[in-house]
């Protein structure tokens, strides 16, 4: 095979009826080419991005195999990709040439090899990465066991949902759950309502009883637009020029029957954000997780001194951090019960051939914002 000698002890055991491959190895690597979109510096991703080959390490008795079967194409990749996201993956050897980080924060893998002593994880099943920043615009990987989360059983989610689960949905449940104690019945106002998240949040509200108001942007197929999240469950949809009219404050002051919100989730920043909060209620709790507009986000001195308001920030990737894996488990399988349900839809997406071209336009189509949907890549795809 080209590679030095290598040892290979083979054990079989029966596992849920099927058999279950377990594999150690002496040398250095496997005989698995894997192919991986990786970068040796920051800078704009058609420009810094190409296809790298390695082989994959060899299993040992710690360690796990696996193959890709979907990584989506997120914004905060290409963030990282120009190197002004937070979270900065190191740059390593990944076999010959100079240190790399491979792209890609989110996707769904196949556990394809186990060593001896993993004892949570067999051939076959279906995991998310532990941590993000780990790189899954990749065929392969390997790693210990404690690099890959395993997700729950399902009997109706789609491999697209699984892959893109742990961003937005993820994102979407925790400002729900951890923010206010939130009662079917209870209004939640959020802006961004079209985005992936703002979906999100409709459908899980919705699931729970909770009604939502959902600010949008003008546009000509606003009417469209509007009927589409209704379709999802929103309860309202209102534009950003509308949301600071006596109309809509008379409108919204019947919706809520004297219970207004205490709970805001901001996307966008800016005028129509300051705008947005002042439809809270007393002791209410705003949660930003986004800048949309690039613009920064005002607090009137009244919110603070005299309705309380608490202004919070959120992102996903500090919660991972800060939690179990047995914590992020039972989120993921809520999320999976409710997809199973149908009371939370896969995402539109778009497929992007895997190729070094076709990866490089849709990153770049991702900083411009013209695709519609999520960009999946399929990188094991026969």
């Amino acid at each position: 095979m080209g590679l030095l000698f290598r040892s290979l002890l083979q054990h079989t055991q029966q596992v849920s009826g099927r058999s279950l491959v377990r594999r150690a190895y002496s040398s250095a690597s496997s005989d698995i080419t894997v192919n991986a979109m990786v970068y040796g510096s920051y800078g704009k991703p058609s420009e810094v991005l190409r296809m790298h080959s390695y082989k994959l390490p060899a299993l040992t008795s710690d360690t796990v195999h696996v193959r890709f079967l979907a990584s989506p194409i997120n914004p905060a990749d290409i963030n990282q990709v120009q190197g002004v996201y937070p979270l900065k993956p190191p740059f390593e050897q990944l076999g010959e040439g100079e240190k790399v980080a491979v792209g890609g924060n989110e996707g769904v893998a196949e556990v394809i090899a186990v060593g001896d002593n993993v004892k949570n994880l067999k051939v076959g099943d279906q995991v998310v990465m532990a941590r993000s920043g780990y790189g899954t615009w990749r065929t392969h990987a390997a790693g210990p066991e404690a690099d890959f989360q395993p997700l729950p059983a399902s009997t109706n989610t789609s491999l697209i949902q699984k892959a893109t689960i742990t961003v937005n949905p993820c994102t979407a449940y925790r400002m729900l759950k951890d923010f206010v104690q939130l009662k079917p019945g209870d209004y939640v106002i959020q802006n961004g309502g079209n985005s992936a998240v703002g979906q999100a949040v409709i459908q899980i509200a919705k699931a729970w009883g909770i009604n939502t108001v959902n600010v949008v942007r003008n546009r000509p197929e606003i009417e469209q637009l509007r009927q589409e999240l209704k379709e999802l469950g929103a309860t309202h949809v209102v534009t950003d020029e509308e949301l600071g009219t006596h109309e809509m404050r008379s409108k919204m002051k019947e919706w809520f029957g004297g219970k207004p919100p205490l709970l805001g989730l901001n996307c966008v920043g800016g005028k129509s954000a300051t705008e947005m909060a002042r439809y809270l209620g007393h002791n209410g709790q705003y949660v930003t997780y986004g800048a949309m507009a690039r613009a920064p986000l005002a607090i009137p001195a009244s919110m603070l001194i005299f309705k309380n308001f608490s202004f919070h920030g959120f992102w996903m990737t500090r919660w991972t951090d800060n939690h179990t894996n047995e914590e992020r488990y039972e989120m993921l399988k809520d999320l999976v019960e409710l997809m199973d349900k149908g009371q939370l839809r896969e995402p539109r997406w778009t497929e992007v051939e895997w190729t070094e071209e076709s990866m490089k336009q849709a990153a770049d189509g991702g900083i411009q914002g013209f695709t519609q949907g999520k960009q999946v890549c399929f990188p094991t795809k026969a």
